[in-house]
């Protein structure tokens, strides 16, 4: 709270109705920004650089496998039956054919590979998102969302691993591998203009589509799109001088008398 205090917003910036929060929003932001461009993005890179790209792949597809449960789970809570007995299928391939969820052999037996959470179930069942919030060491969220991430929490087999070096070891080589996988994303976000803003659209965005395929944010845009053109035309296109009025047709001449 009391950096949430000491954080300004850039000049010329208007808050966003989703972020009513953005005070301490930003402040939390400006923290884990400084924590990963001193920590995680160094230790990204090198693991990128140095690591063997088949090595990469076949870890993150073990890592995939060893979570995927939580798809599973949640396609039963939203009512996916065929999603789930393909989501069945998949583990049970890549466990066994994939040595472990190694290889992704599922793929190549052409069983589809789906993403789902506990925040998009809760989407699914009609709970709204509420406020966008930034977690200490977490990142983007929503009130919504920070719910979910307990129940993705419970029905991962990582949170019944009893051994803490696994547990630990496993969550971190887990969370460089996957900041690794968003390294192609810094430019953008160094590039931009309010990173901290860019980084909110890009995440509301993203779970808008999960949670209703991108509906809302559609009509949002469409909606946007149509209010700029038309101030365009109000400020940029000069008026016109109202048209003369059309000028009376000629009458005919009368007709000489027989």
């Amino acid at each position: 709270m009391l950096l949430g205090g000491c954080a300004t917003l850039p000049p010329g910036t208007q808050r966003s109705p989703r972020d009513p929060w953005e005070r301490m929003n930003r402040a939390t932001y400006k923290l884990n920004d400084k924590i990963d461009k001193a920590v995680l993005r160094p230790v990204a890179r090198t693991y990128h650089r140095v690591t063997p790209q088949f090595m990469q792949t076949g870890f993150r597809n073990f890592m995939s496998n060893l979570s995927y449960p939580v798809t599973m789970v949640n396609d039963l809570l939203q009512g996916q039956f065929r999603p789930f007995l393909n989501d069945t299928g998949r583990l049970i391939v890549n466990t066994t054919l994939g040595i472990g969820g190694l290889f992704d052999a599922a793929t190549v037996a052409g069983l589809d590979k789906n993403d789902r959470d506990f925040g998009q179930t809760l989407g699914k069942w009609g709970l709204k998102s509420g406020p966008y919030v930034v977690l200490p060491f977490l990142g983007p969220s929503d009130v919504r969302d920070a719910v979910g991430k307990v129940g993705d929490e419970v029905s991962d087999p990582r949170f019944y691993i009893k051994n803490k070096w696994w547990n630990w070891g496993l969550w971190g080589a887990g969370a460089i591998d996957a900041r690794a996988q968003l390294l192609p994303a810094d430019a953008a976000l160094d590039s931009a203009y309010d990173p901290y803003a860019f980084m909110r659209n890009v995440y509301l965005q993203h779970r808008d589509f999960k949670v209703n395929g991108g509906q809302s944010t559609q009509q949002q845009d469409e909606q946007e799109q149509k209010l700029f053109d038309e101030a365009s035309q109000d400020t940029d296109t000069p008026a016109k001088p109202a048209a003369a009025p059309p000028a009376p047709p000629d009458k005919p001449p009368p007709e000489k008398p027989q």
